[in-house]
């Protein structure tokens, strides 16, 4: 089980290249290690399953989360290109994808956003991410936050699967975001979607969400 993690969040400009490559060689680079780490005797006895912890954020990006949300994506990518050669040595491979957690993890990632210095964006930026998204943040944790033994408990059932699933999302409410991303091969619709929910009518996504 590949679950070692660390999030970021805040505008891009706000960031280091020092941080980022940091943030993806925990997130990427760590589950890469693992699986090269585990993969040969897994294929040499015909028989393993690793499962990986990615997130909601490996299928759709979230404003103010371009790194992590990137990272999670490769997470995505790394898997859906291993798995058909796996599966040849009777090797499974499951993500295991939640949306928000209630953790220390969080609790610290967003103190420290609420603390940083935004002199390095634009006074707008820097109001969006400060007075929209953080607002909207604590909103979107406390209504559709798991808990991490919620987590534990469908991870379980992903290893104990007779036919263990590839993809397993542990949330339901963010099935409808999935589903709007294949919906138009263009982008345009879940853009819109966004674009609208967080600077048209972030009033009734906060009033919902409560």
């Amino acid at each position: 089980v590949s679950n070692a993690g660390v999030g970021m969040a805040g505008p891009l400009e706000c960031q280091s290249l020092a941080a980022m490559q940091s943030l993806m060689d925990t997130n990427f680079f760590g589950l890469v290690r693992l699986v090269k780490e585990v993969l040969p005797d897994m294929k040499r006895r015909r028989g393993g399953h690793i499962v990986v912890i990615s997130s909601i954020m490996g299928l759709q990006g979230i404003v103010f989360n371009d790194i992590y949300s990137a990272s999670k994506f490769a997470v995505e990518g790394f898997c859906e290109s291993l798995v058909v050669q796996a599966l040849r040595f009777n090797v499974a491979i499951s993500l295991v994808e939640p949306g928000p957690v209630m953790t220390e993890f969080e609790t610290k990632l967003y103190e420290e956003a609420e603390r940083a210095d935004y002199s390095r964006t634009d006074p707008e930026t820097a109001e969006i991410f400060t007075k929209l998204y953080l607002r909207n943040s604590r909103d979107v944790f406390t209504s559709l936050g798991q808990t991490p033994e919620d987590i534990a408990e469908h991870t379980l059932r992903v290893i104990e699967a007779a036919r263990p699933p590839f993809r397993h999302q542990t949330n339901v409410a963010y099935t409808p975001m999935a589903a709007l991303k294949h919906a138009d091969p263009s982008g345009a619709l879940i853009t819109d979607a966004y674009y609208k929910l967080v600077f048209k009518y972030d009033a009734v996504l906060r009033f919902g969400l409560r």
